[in-house]
Order: structure tokens, then sequence, then C-alpha cells
């Protein structure tokens, strides 16, 4: 087997089904599929995630709504991002659904929309406290007000996005109700004015699990639906949807004293042997790990040595050799015993997210779906 990232869509499903449980069968969910869905393959986590019952999706550009377009994918897409004017007319052909904060970006939209006889629904964002694109919360209802008298668009939702409801900090609770206050509020003058908001939303992963106020209409959880949950100790806890496997290519015997790998850092203490495996930072196996993990094989740890290549990394095998030519190598995703070695571990050592980790997974790196 070549350097392959293992899918488990199985766990996908129940993390759906955790979220589903969680928020009831009234609610929507929306599943965000940009970065090609956190680096697990937009198409097929789109299909499954609509075949077991999400409302619609979520993409980052337009480039990546049009490809899910392109596969046949007629679910309401959510562009999260604000697109450039060129995209305007891209984003009215493939019925995407943009997040509108400013009037100038409405009329742009609305002006292509009526020019083509079309009604584009839009939804709203509102700051809140995330300080990313969004109207501020004084300014929702006059945002409002001109989108809702724009002949070629459509009010469909209203959104914002949280900055910590992922931490269990007192402070950081309190700042995501504010967070919630405002918008709240924001809504709640909108609809007074005789204004429907349509589908409100707010809740990524960490409100889905620790803040049941801000579910509303919609809950928008990416990371845990992909097998993490920055939210120690919440319940439920996802499963990780990603292995990443390769294989032991080559063993080979050094001597006491023999270095491994680029700048000399590691340096043999004892004769022992190698294993070279064909997977590196190209991969999205992060430099920074260099020696300080480890991969399974045969379901037993070995310290991975030197420094991570681009295409290749080393492990020490000691000196009683029982693993094999070709053997599979695990380099996240097993468990052994009580301990996870996956990407969130592997993201603590490295100083960052999963997420990260998983969306740095190359397209070279094919992904297998099981």
């Amino acid at each position: 087997m070549r350097t392959s990232a293992i899918i488990h869509l199985d766990r996908f499903l129940r993390n759906f089904e955790a979220v589903r449980n969680l928020i009831g069968q009234e609610r929507h969910i929306c599943v965000p599929v940009k970065a090609d869905a956190y680096g697990h393959g937009a198409l097929k986590i789109a299909q499954t995630a609509l075949k077991a019952g999400a409302f619609c999706l979520g993409v980052g550009t337009v480039g990546e709504g049009a490809d899910l377009r392109k596969e046949g994918i007629d679910a309401p897409i959510l562009l999260f991002t604000q697109p450039h004017p060129q995209e305007i007319p891209a984003v009215l052909e493939k019925n995407l659904t943009p997040f509108v904060s400013e009037a100038s970006f409405a009329n742009a939209l609305n002006k292509k929309a009526v020019d083509l006889g079309l009604k584009l629904p839009i939804h709203m964002k509102i700051d809140t406290g995330m300080g990313r694109i969004g109207c501020l919360a004084e300014d929702a209802l006059e945002l409002a007000r001109h989108i809702s008298s724009c002949p070629g668009l459509e009010l469909a939702g209203i959104a914002t996005h949280f900055a910590v409801s992922d931490s269990a900090a007192t402070a950081d609770i309190a700042y995501t109700q504010q967070q919630t206050r405002l918008f709240v509020q924001a809504v709640e003058t909108i609809k007074t004015a005789g204004i429907n908001p349509g589908i409100v939303h707010a809740a990524n992963s960490g409100a889905v699990v620790q803040h049941p106020d801000t579910w509303f209409d919609m809950v928008r959880p990416g990371l845990f639906l992909y097998g993490y949950d920055l939210s120690a100790g919440a319940v439920p806890r996802p499963e990780p949807v990603m292995e990443l496997k390769t294989t032991v290519a080559l063993i080979k015997k050094i001597k006491k004293g023999d270095s491994v790998s680029y700048g000399k850092t590691w340096i043999a203490d004892k004769d022992t042997h190698i294993g070279v495996l064909p997977v590196g930072y190209a991969d999205g196996f992060p430099r920074l790990a260099s020696g300080k993990w480890q991969v399974v094989i045969g379901g037993s740890a070995y310290p991975q040595i030197g420094r991570i290549c681009m295409d290749q990394c080393c492990v020490d095998l000691g000196t009683d050799l029982k693993v094999h030519q070709w053997d599979e190598a695990v380099v996240f995703g097993a468990v052994l015993g009580e301990i996870a070695m996956d990407a969130a571990a592997l993201a603590g050592l490295t100083g960052t997210i999963p997420y990260e980790i998983t969306c740095n997974i190359n397209k070279r790196v094919p992904r297998v779906y099981i």
C-alpha cells in the first residue's frame, strides 16, 4: 500500500448522528466541506452528509462550490467568505448562497441577479466579536432593510460566528454569551421591523457541544464532524475520521555513531535497524514533528528519528528486529491502549490545531474511503 489517507465514513456518520441526537430533529445541520472537507475529500463527504440528512454544505471559495456543482451536488451551498467582484457571475451561475456583510456587496449581487432575472438567496453575516467579515450588530437592521429592498436578493438566513465557544474558561464562556446576546438582540430587532430573517444560525463545533442556547435553527459543526473537539471533557466525544498510513519501504542496519537524515540531528547510540517510510512534509507530515513523534507498526510504537524530509522519514526499529519490509505503518490515527495517536496529538506536539494537520494532507496522498 502506498501512502494513503484512510477516511472512515462510518465514523463520520456516527459523529453526524451524535450532533443530530444532541440538537434534535427539528434543527438543520450545515456540513462545512471547505478546504476539501478539512482534507477528507469534499465530494465524498458532501455526498455522505447529504444522504445522512444534512440540509446544506459550506465552502470557503467560489471554486470549491463550483466543483461540487460540477459533480452534481444540488443542495444549498453556503459561501462563507467574501468573493472577489469578478467572481460574482459565478456565484449566481453556480447558485451559491453567499454571506453578505455590507451594502456594496449586496448591490453588486443584486445588479447581476436582476440582469439575469434571478432571485438569489443570501445569508446576512453579523460580526458579534469574531472580528472578521460581518456587519456590526448595531448596523444589522439597516443592512437587513437594504437587502430586503433588493429585488434580486432573498434574505434566506442570518448568521454569526463564535471566537472562543470551544473554551471552558470562565472569561471565554462569558464572551460567547455576550456574542450570543448581541446576535439575539440584532435578530429580534430585524424581526420586530417585520423582516423575516430566514434560517438563524451561529453554533460551530464548540457551541454545539457547550452552548445549547446557540443552536437556533441550524448548526455548523465542522471540526466535530471530522472527529475532533477542543472542548476538554465535553460529551459526546467524536471519533477521528482520518488515518494517515504508509509502509516500511526499506529496512537497513546502522552502527553506533551513524547519523540519520539532514543536519545529523540524530546519531545512533547503539547498533540498530532503521525503517525508511515514503512519507514526508510534502505529504502533510509536519517537519516540526521531527524526532518527537512515534509511528505505529504492527501494534507497537517506534520513534521517528532525524529530520522529516520532503518525501521520506525514518523510524528506529531497534536491535531486535520485528518489522518486515512493506509492513503497514500508521503515521497518525492509531490508538495504543488509552493513548490516541491522532491528528490532535500530533497538532499538540507541533503547536497547531488538528484541522490544520488534516487540511495539510497533500492532494498527492490518495483518499481511501471505508
